[in-house]
């Protein structure tokens, strides 16, 4: 159980961080706003995995933070980005759903599940951005705008 758990740390920790590098690139208002979202959620599911690790006495792996590179400039660039990372979510389900299914332990199996679950919805997120759908989060009120771009760092103290 620590093995297996470990390593899905590994991946999901490895997703939040290309999400990260990812949001550098994404300079659309509403994509951008959605991968903050999409790397708020990575950061619960990376926070529980921890937790699960500790109580088993495993250890915590770190993952460092590619540097990503994206095919074109501006839109084309977006769309590289976007587009991997829908085909990254479906690559981490494809790789854990079938595992996740054999877990015996009922708490580690759902917890599992429910981080795939939202794996499938980051991916549906980036379908969505991709398909130039820019309420991906929800509607802004009638005549609210978004003030342009976004920052290229993501605090600002």
């Amino acid at each position: 159980m620590l093995g297996l758990l470990r390593e899905f740390h590994r991946d999901k920790l490895a997703q939040r961080q290309r999400h990260v590098a990812a949001a550098r690139h994404v300079t659309h208002y509403d994509f951008n706003n959605t991968y903050q979202y999409v790397i708020a959620r990575e950061d619960m599911h990376v926070r529980w995995l921890q937790d699960a690790l500790v109580d088993l006495g495993g250890a915590i792996d770190e993952v460092p933070e590619p540097d990503i590179r994206p095919d074109g400039k501006g839109d084309a660039a977006q769309r590289s980005i976007l587009t991997a990372d829908r085909d990254g979510a479906q690559k981490f389900v494809d790789a854990w759903r079938v595992r996740v299914d054999t877990i015996t332990n009922a708490r580690h199996r759902s917890l599992l599940h429910v981080i795939l679950g939202e794996a499938m919805e980051h991916k549906r997120f980036f379908e969505q951005a991709l398909s130039g759908q820019t309420d991906l989060l929800g509607r802004r009120a009638d005549g609210a705008g978004t003030g342009g771009g976004v920052m290229a760092t993501r605090w600002v103290e």
